[in-house]
């Protein structure tokens, strides 16, 4: 691994209501985003004590690759979709390995 490897662990959260539409958008960026030539892990998890929040865990080549996946047309369908199903702001961990 590069040390420019980057880490990203974002935290989202459903509305009430919303949860199984979020699932359905953030299932749907799975494959997409794995055949992106610089993803290197791309998981989505969901918090078992609460079926609202969803965890989408990856690893980038650099900042470069993550800006580039941005701009995809999936994902930024799914942006827009978070306009109805977000109950908060994303909480965006960016993280480096150091060991």
């Amino acid at each position: 691994m590069s040390a420019s490897l980057l880490t990203i662990v974002a935290r989202i959260k459903a509305k009430p209501g919303m949860e199984e539409r979020m699932r359905q958008d953030l299932l749907g960026l799975l494959a997409p985003t794995r055949a992106e030539s610089s993803c290197i892990t791309f998981d989505l998890l969901i918090d078992t004590n609460d079926p609202t929040v969803f965890v989408l865990y990856e690893n980038w080549k650099d900042q470069a690759a993550l800006d580039a996946h941005f701009q995809q047309p999936y994902v930024k369908q799914v942006f827009k979709a978070y306009e109805e199903t977000l109950a908060e702001p994303i909480a965006v961990m960016s993280l480096e390995k150091i060991g």
